[in-house]
């Protein structure tokens, strides 16, 4: 799943793209780069701020379908290769085709394909996202080698009411399964609660079984972004030869101190987490 190179991995980053507010795009390129990678992007939508900030009356938004057909054909017709394939927010159930064909199309041997199905956050999917989408992204899991759900999003996937998602590591462990297909795929789940004030993730290895979990302390605030920044993190950390529990615990410790520094400096939450000064722990 991982690959260790003398040159940067070359990374694509199929994500939306915040004007304002740190999340998709504004955290996926400036992470892989401190960690030695070589971000390309595949822009899915512009949005003039993250759907965090409260409404202003004027929201822009630009579903950009066509420029990514476009790019893929240029890019092809350019012999560019990947060594990671990385999606996150889709603006429309035609774009996760799109999607799709790029991982059929990019993909080499050993390639890594990390899905991260943005859907949905606190038990319910963002007002964007169609039960038509939903299920597509169901299929568009179907082609990575790691997913990053969170707990919202792992319900849908798995069609269990939000309700019933797992409080003991045996039902962690059984979502987790249940997510890999049998070992088709490692899994990390995010936003899993273990313990009073203790906040992190779940993941399974596909490759060796093994079931992890791992916390930081939880901070009295709920951030945007953070799972585009977890991700990016874990990505990084797998392109750098690190096993799976490994690259999540890297993420959980990141994001966690990310969340403390920004409460620290206190700038307003809807802007994300302030990373940006961070970053050398990364490199």
């Amino acid at each position: 799943m991982s690959i260790v190179s003398r040159t940067a991995p070359h990374v694509a980053a199929v994500h939306d793209l915040s004007g304002i507010g740190r999340c998709s795009l504004g955290v996926v390129a400036p992470v892989l780069s401190a960690m030695g990678c070589w971000c390309s992007a595949l822009p899915t939508a512009y949005l003039s701020a993250n759907t965090i900030f409260p409404p202003s009356g004027h929201f822009v938004f630009r579903d950009l379908t066509g420029e990514m057909e476009g790019s893929l054909d240029h890019w092809e017709e350019l012999n560019i290769s990947f060594d990671a394939l990385y999606s996150g927010f889709v603006g429309s159930e035609a774009q996760i085709g799109v999607v799709a064909d790029f991982f059929r199309r990019f993909r080499r041997e050993g390639t890594v394909v990390l899905v991260d199905p943005v859907m949905g956050d606190w038990g319910k999917p963002y007002r964007t996202y169609t039960p038509a989408m939903c299920e597509r992204m169901k299929e568009l899991a179907l082609l990575a080698d790691v997913i990053t759900p969170n707990l919202t999003e792992a319900a849908i996937l798995l069609k269990e009411p939000y309700e019933n998602a797992p409080k003991t590591e045996a039902g962690l462990r059984s979502w987790l399964e249940r997510l890999s297909l049998e070992g088709k795929r490692s899994v990390i789940l995010t936003g899993v609660h273990a313990g009073e004030d203790r906040v992190g993730a779940a993941c399974l290895d596909r490759g060796t079984g093994e079931f992890s979990l791992l916390t930081a302390r939880e901070e009295p605030a709920q951030f945007p972004g953070t799972g585009d920044l977890f991700a990016s993190v874990a990505l990084g950390a797998l392109l750098r030869g690190k096993a799976l529990e490994e690259a999540a615990a890297l993420a959980v410790e990141f994001v966690a101190h990310c969340a403390r520094h920004t409460l620290e400096v206190g700038t307003p939450i809807e802007q994300g987490v302030q990373f940006e000064t961070l970053l050398g722990e990364l490199v």
